[in-house]
């Protein structure tokens, strides 16, 4: 079921109208689905052993909220800095459902991390590895890590997004992983417990994912014959969602073919999904300010822009925008622009529209990689966040003020 389907013309988030929203929190606001938050972890649950964990990967979306929701349905974390720590500790998450990643951990989140007992660190470097030995020890206390094995495979995705080949900055090369894995087997405050890959995002074809395992299940019966036994096997995550007209996999078509090559092997699977939980969980309500017309282009202007959503102006992304009440004019083709000033402030591109100022629009399948995204760019206040339940409608992060945004600022004496 679709969380955003309109009724009487008016698009609503679950049982509440847009229109109402944007009358009690303004624009722009992004508006979550607790139910499509809901259904999308479900989707994985049903499809997955009893052992495994769906850790969500807190990058994709941080609002405590979003969290806590998924923290009561069951979910693991994916962490990539102290901050994100914070927040799943914030929200009451168990640490043993807490996997850390990240190319650049610090002293102090290592600390933190062990501090808590989370279920394990993906290490990603060599030097990294003899830092959390080093950090253990002082506190000792023995680290369980995993190491991110980069397969070298093409997720075939964008240049941006994409985190598998040896050109990028992730994770330790395959041809070098088993010897450090056996430095990590001999160093004092560390217990191998796992193996991590991750590829990249909005993944829509299965058979990078099944190229990847095979590397790594080779690898694992290598460390096997150097006496070294896994526990788990973390394949990250990065499955796609329909943004326009992209053919989509089900959760079920991704996994049949990775869980297939895994029975039989004593591992607890590990998925770190993002994108796929929470990406069209979410729309941005904005609204018009001004039409403008000129002899190439015509533009609508709107009060929410890059600094809102960063997607369109940084990959290039395509978001659907529709009108929250639907008009019965003749359509337009329309630039839809937000009042940053930037030529690269745009959130969609010749879009028919029919379109009058002060009409609202959500921007949809927003919901991941928007609000964590956000800045503060020309002074501009970060939106509010509201997530719909059925027929309420909670306010889970308040409009930032001018007070907010000079807050830790001071001028010369």
């Amino acid at each position: 079921m679709n969380a955003f389907q309109r009724f009487e013309g008016v698009l609503h988030a679950e049982a509440v109208s847009l229109i109402d929203l944007a009358a009690e929190f303004g624009t722009p606001c992004w508006v979550y689905s607790r139910q499509a938050i809901e259904k999308a972890f479900d989707e994985f649950q049903r499809e997955l052993p009893d052992s495994a964990l769906v850790c969500f990967a807190v990058k994709a979306n941080s609002n405590l909220a979003v969290l806590d929701v998924l923290a009561r349905r069951g979910a693991g974390f994916d962490i990539v800095s102290e901050g994100e720590l914070r927040r799943v500790l914030a929200v009451g998450a168990d640490p043993r459902r807490i996997v850390f990643s990240g190319v650049g951990k610090s002293v102090a989140a290592m600390e933190l991390a062990l501090q808590h007992g989370i279920l394990c660190f993906n290490v990603e470097s060599a030097a990294e590895l003899e830092r959390l030995n080093v950090v253990a020890g002082r506190l000792g206390q023995v680290a369980p890590l995993s190491l991110r094995v980069n397969p070298d495979v093409d997720a075939r995705t964008h240049p941006y997004i994409s985190t598998g080949l040896k050109e990028n900055k992730f994770g330790v090369a395959y041809a070098e992983a088993r010897a450090l894995y056996r430095q990590a087997a001999a160093l004092p405050h560390l217990v191998v417990d796992g193996i991590d890959c991750h590829i990249g995002s909005q993944l829509l074809d299965a058979a990078p994912f099944t190229e990847a395992l095979d590397k790594l299940l080779r690898l694992i019966d290598q460390l096997t014959d150097d006496g070294i036994e896994l526990r788990h096997i973390d394949l990250g995550g990065g499955l796609g969602i329909r943004y326009h007209d992209e053919q989509v996999p089900t959760v079920e078509a991704y996994l049949r073919p990775l869980l297939d090559k895994l029975a039989g092997r004593r591992l607890r699977v590990l998925l770190e999904p993002g994108r796929r939980l929470v990406g069209n969980a979410g729309v941005l309500l904005t609204q018009v300010e001004y039409l403008k017309a000129s002899e190439i282009k015509n533009f609508a202007i709107v009060d929410a822009a890059m600094n809102d959503l960063a997607r369109p102006a940084l990959y290039g992304s395509w978001h659907q925008i529709v009108p929250v009440l639907t008009r019965r004019e003749d359509a337009g083709t329309w630039e839809i622009v937000g009042p940053i000033c930037e030529s690269g402030d745009f959130l969609g591109h010749q879009r028919q529209l029919a379109l009058a100022p002060g009409d609202l629009l959500a921007v949809l399948s927003a919901g991941a990689y928007g609000m964590v995204m956000s800045s503060n760019y020309n002074s501009r206040p970060r939106a509010a966040e509201v997530m719909v339940d059925g027929r309420q409608a909670h306010l889970v992060r308040r409009r930032e003020s001018f007070d907010d945004l000079i807050r830790g600022e001071q001028c010369l004496p």
